[in-house]
């Protein structure tokens, strides 16, 4: 899930029958970045933010050729003044993570005897120190710094169904913070709190319909802390997955792994959301969104496009942010 945007048609038909103003003052302590799904719908936003839809074309691998972004974004503020086009992507002098990034994991719902566990695992433990996460050295902060090519995998927690079956993001951010104030898991302002919702749950925002996806950050336990929401695309592989099957044979899991490394990509050059974004207001893993570069056939029929560890994974490309400015799987 998960962005500064400029304000949309949408936004200027609220503003002119007066809405606007409620409307952004039901945010709660930040915006969100939501990222696209495929094939969707209109849903009901739960209050927390106001979302605009952007439609694009794609070109996208085998049978999914042609198919629809729809990405559920929030308006935020203005175009900053502090903007400077680059490479496609401007920097708005936000901070970035520049350090060794943590990977945690809140596993919601009911995962019993799911491979997702180890695949998405194996996922966190291997994508640090690898070339398609060292593009995000191509991103520095205000001082020149770049972000380092550096995660690592911090451990994870189950969650069994404490906001039940159907979670609003205000509740998304609870179970976060529930892990956190618990002790389950260590509280890290370097740290990227994934909620990974098995596929009887959904999120009343826009799951399956407005988003696959989304990260975003608040104040817990007086830190700003850093957390994602990845549905399980088993739910509807359809509009989260780019294919029915997957490398790893568990098509969910292999659908949440490209959907985690895109927020991943995000929370890193845009962790509170005023960093690295262009002027439509998408961050580095929108402008590569449901775009894969060269893939090969797995065993089973499947697509992949990088090994990370011992596993296969069709992962999204990354905006490389030099040269102009590319769709890549490394750099």
């Amino acid at each position: 899930m998960k962005t500064l945007f400029r304000l949309s048609l949408v936004m200027t038909l609220l503003a002119i029958l007066g809405l606007t103003g409620n409307a952004l003052a039901q945010e709660t302590q930040s915006a969100q970045h939501k990222a696209p799904a495929e094939n969707v719908a209109p849903d009901q936003d739960d209050g927390v933010i106001l979302p605009k839809i952007i439609h694009r074309s794609l070109n996208n691998i085998g049978a999914d050729n042609n198919r629809f972004e729809h990405e559920a974004a929030p308006g935020r503020h203005k175009f900053s003044t502090l903007a400077v086009p680059q490479n496609g992507i401007q920097y708005h002098g936000g901070p970035v993570m520049l350090t060794t990034k943590t990977v945690y994991y809140i596993w919601y719902g009911n995962w019993s005897g799911n491979s997702a566990v180890t695949i998405l695992t194996d996922l966190a433990n291997n994508i640090g120190g690898s070339p398609y996460f060292n593009i995000n050295s191509t991103y520095t902060n205000s001082a020149g710094t770049p972000i380092t090519n550096a995660v690592s995998y911090g451990g994870s927690t189950t969650d069994n169904y404490s906001r039940g079956t159907r979670l609003s993001d205000t509740a998304i951010r609870n179970v976060v913070s529930d892990a956190i104030t618990s002790g389950r898991l260590p509280k890290s302002t370097n740290g990227i709190y994934f909620v990974l919702t098995s596929q009887d749950v959904t999120a009343t925002s826009g799951f399956c319909t407005q988003y696959c996806g989304w990260h975003t950050h608040a104040t817990i336990s007086g830190s700003d802390i850093k957390y994602a929401f990845v549905g399980n695309p088993a739910r509807c592989l359809s509009s989260c997955a780019a294919q029915t099957t997957g490398p790893n044979g568990n098509a969910g899991a292999d659908g949440m792994a490209s959907i985690v490394s895109h927020e991943l990509e995000e929370a890193v050059t845009d962790p509170d959301l005023n960093a690295w974004y262009d002027s439509s207001g998408e961050e580095n893993a929108d402008k590569c969104a449901w775009t894969f570069g060269t893939t090969s056939t797995a065993s089973n029929g499947s697509k992949y496009n990088m090994t990370l560890g011992s596993r296969n994974y069709l992962i999204q490309q990354n905006w490389v942010n030099a040269s102009g400015g590319f769709c890549a799987k490394s750099h």
